[in-house]
């Protein structure tokens, strides 16, 4: 019975010593979940940036900033039109039909054939831009100075009750050309071209400073949109990007573009790997070591720990007042002055005490500092011989009878 207990002991005592602890395979798992939760995270942050919507650039459709045009956006959709965005110009070319709008700013990623390529594709097309190229692919005249405030002035039915607009360009239009919202001198801020044989229509204006969604409140600006947009029933709005573009040299080129595809991989299993190392051979603090209080500390560890931070200073100067004030309160003490007399009075009393002419220490007690370490030597041996001194010339006096 004995013997069974004991080896079942045993048997216990060995399994509890291969067993490890606790503690460590909790610290593991607790440094795995978080590992866990970190590569999650970053992979939900480069889907989010893979798959979100570019809102950067003027008069984009789905950006409520103050360059975007979400508001026209969304007044046209509540006049019953229905809205497509897109980036990619095939998709805008095989979307737009008899009954839709093709709307778009410059193109500057497409070269001129592919915008000449596209904007043909469309019965109806808007163009929201002040684009010096656009106007001479479309000969529909060039560029002038802008208008002012002024109203439509031509004979397009959609513009007669827009009211007054305020333009930051305008455009001198070419011959058979319709100029609306000109002034005095016939520059327009709205143009509009129309093919006499194929009834395409070409309307631009600069919205950057009309329809964007800082200025639509402003003047009839909101009017002139629902005129240029609201006419049919869809719109096929198009927003340009350079990774659409047919042109090499149109984009500038992003940090994505200058590091290789490995890159990405290779830093999240460096990351991973950097966990593991610190979950391998990261070690927990032990136990906070209690100490009674007060600590008591030796004099001597004091006075040569300044010494050894004195010498690492290489501060002969300080050294040196130090030596002297030290000095300067022991020789007080034996000549029986308050601990608060200066160099000056305990120098008059040693000299006194060793009947030599008064004045002849102040030099060592109070002097210039020492520019050297062999000045710092000399002064503390012949302080050290005026103590010795003193010590037998007070130590004479007191044997006297």
């Amino acid at each position: 019975m004995t013997d069974d207990t004991t080896t079942s002991d045993a048997t216990v005592g060995r399994s509890t010593a291969a067993a490890p602890p606790r503690g460590r395979v909790g610290r593991a798992l607790g440094w795995l979940s978080i590992v866990v939760m970190v590569v999650v995270l970053t992979l939900m942050t480069l889907r989010l940036l893979t798959i979100a919507p570019d809102l950067s650039g003027p008069l984009n459709p789905e950006s409520p900033g103050p360059n975007g045009a979400k508001a026209i956006a969304e007044l046209t959709r509540q006049e019953g039109v229905q809205i497509e965005i897109t980036r990619s110009r095939a998709v805008a070319a095989a979307e737009v039909g008899p009954d839709s709008t093709l709307v778009l700013t410059d193109p500057a990623a497409l070269s001129d054939a592919a915008a000449l390529e596209l904007i043909e594709s469309a019965d109806r097309v808007v163009l929201l831009t002040s684009s010096a190229r656009m106007l001479r692919l479309l000969d529909l005249g060039e560029r002038g100075l802008p208008t002012g405030l002024v109203s439509a002035g031509c004979d397009l039915a959609e513009f007669a009750r827009v009211g007054s607009i305020d333009a930051d360009r305008a455009f001198t239009p070419a011959s058979g050309v319709i100029g609306c919202f000109a002034d005095t001198s016939g520059d327009a801020a709205v143009l509009r071209s129309t093919d006499t044989q194929t009834g395409r229509s070409v309307t631009m204006v600069d919205a950057s400073g009309l329809l964007t969604n800082q200025h639509l409140a402003e003047n009839g600006n909101a009017a002139l949109g629902l005129a240029l947009l609201a006419q049919t029933d869809e719109i096929v709005w198009y927003v340009p990007t350079f990774e659409d573009g047919d042109r090499t040299d149109g984009g500038p080129a992003d940090l994505g573009d200058l590091t290789p595809d490995w890159l990405t991989p290779v830093i999240l299993l460096l990351l991973l790997a950097g966990v593991a190392v610190v979950v391998w051979r990261g070690r927990r603090f032990g136990p906070l070591v209690t100490e009674s209080l007060p600590v008591t500390v030796r004099v001597s560890e004091t006075m040569h720990g300044r010494a050894r931070l004195t010498a690492k200073s290489a501060d002969a100067a300080h050294a040196a007042f130090a030596i002297r004030d030290g000095s300067r309160r022991r020789l007080a003490a034996r000549l029986s002055l308050s601990p608060t007399a200066g160099a000056h009075e305990v120098a008059d009393a040693a000299a006194d005490r060793l009947r030599v002419p008064r004045g002849s220490l102040h030099e060592l007690l109070a002097g210039s500092p020492p520019h050297s370490d062999h000045d710092l030597v000399d002064i503390a041996r012949r302080l050290a011989d005026l103590e010795t001194a003193v010590d037998a010339a007070v130590h004479t006096e007191r044997n006297l009878p």
